[in-house]
């Protein structure tokens, strides 16, 4: 879909197969920008000088930073943080706050802006060998039984998640559909590495595009370590969101230093918006001793 479809079929869309994307929705001035950012704290990370990673082969938290330099990293946490940078993060703060990202956000889960919460704010980078997830739902473990995992998938959606290319990417496998009904038992029965999931989906992306996606759709990640991948992996939910949503958002370490965080030198509104987004997300609470959704 392009950046000029409807907020109505952008939310058909995305009920219907799980996932929508949207071609072209930044442009060229703007991912030189979020690159140029984006590549300075990848290599930060690499080095061991950005201690929030995702570190393989580990697909869920928590990662174990030690080994970011030995072992390599896929993932780069916590773009808002306060101690980015200044220029990097006003980078991602614009990319994650502005017109762009919150005009779609807002058409997908028919709100306003002020019913916006501040959430996760990750890159999703190419590791130094070959390395692919299971898989998975990202808050529904594999073991759940068909009646639960039913009933948690008709959850009201409280939350947006996307991935947004910054390279061609065609990393993000998904079966289309698979947010809206229990897995078959075909699907329970697969490797968890399955490589010819029935009905399954390899998104392709190109710089600009952001796809949005149910984190609950089943679905995987393949990475290629010769392919340079540089992908904003974001979330932004809704206020009066529940439990479960809170330890999906908490469990990643954010309200150790969301309430640190300073916005005052975004441009024009987008810093009213980021503060007050930012104090919704200090309400839903510290995080201290949530727990995991998963883990490996």
């Amino acid at each position: 879909m392009s950046s000029t479809t409807s907020a109505e079929e952008l939310r058909a869309s995305l009920k219907r197969d799980g996932f929508v994307r949207i071609q072209k929705a930044f442009s060229t001035d703007d991912i030189t920008r979020f690159r140029s950012a984006a590549q300075h704290v990848a290599e930060r990370a690499r080095a061991g000088r950005w201690r929030f990673v995702r570190t393989v082969p580990k697909q869920f938290p928590p990662w174990p930073v030690s080994e970011a330099t030995t072992e390599g990293i896929w993932g780069v946490q916590h773009l808002l943080h306060p101690s980015m940078p200044d220029e990097d993060r006003r980078a991602f703060a614009e990319s994650y706050f502005g017109d762009v990202m919150t005009g779609a956000v807002t058409a997908l889960l028919d709100c306003e802006t002020s019913d916006l919460v501040m959430e996760l704010y990750n890159m999703l980078v190419r590791p130094p060998k070959d390395f692919e997830l299971r898989w998975h739902r990202d808050d529904i473990g594999p073991d759940v039984p068909p009646e639960v995992e039913l009933e948690r998938l008709q959850e009201p959606m409280m939350h947006a998640q996307w991935n947004l290319a910054l390279y061609p990417d065609s990393s993000l496998v998904v079966v289309p559909g698979s947010h809206a009904r229990a897995r078959s038992g075909e699907e329970r029965k697969a490797d968890p590495f399955e490589e010819n999931m029935p009905g399954q989906v390899r998104v392709s992306m190109e710089p600009g595009d952001i796809v949005f996606y149910n984190n609950n759709i089943l679905h995987r990640g393949v990475y290629d370590c010769k392919a340079e991948r540089m992908t904003l992996h974001g979330t932004m939910g809704l206020k009066g969101a529940d439990s479960s949503r809170s330890r999906n958002i908490l469990q990643h370490g954010i309200g150790d230093w969301a309430g640190d965080c300073n916005f005052s030198d975004l441009p024009g509104n987008m810093a009213k918006l980021a503060t007050e987004m930012q104090q919704r997300l200090i309400g839903m609470g510290s995080g201290k001793d949530v727990g995991f959704s998963q883990r490996d």
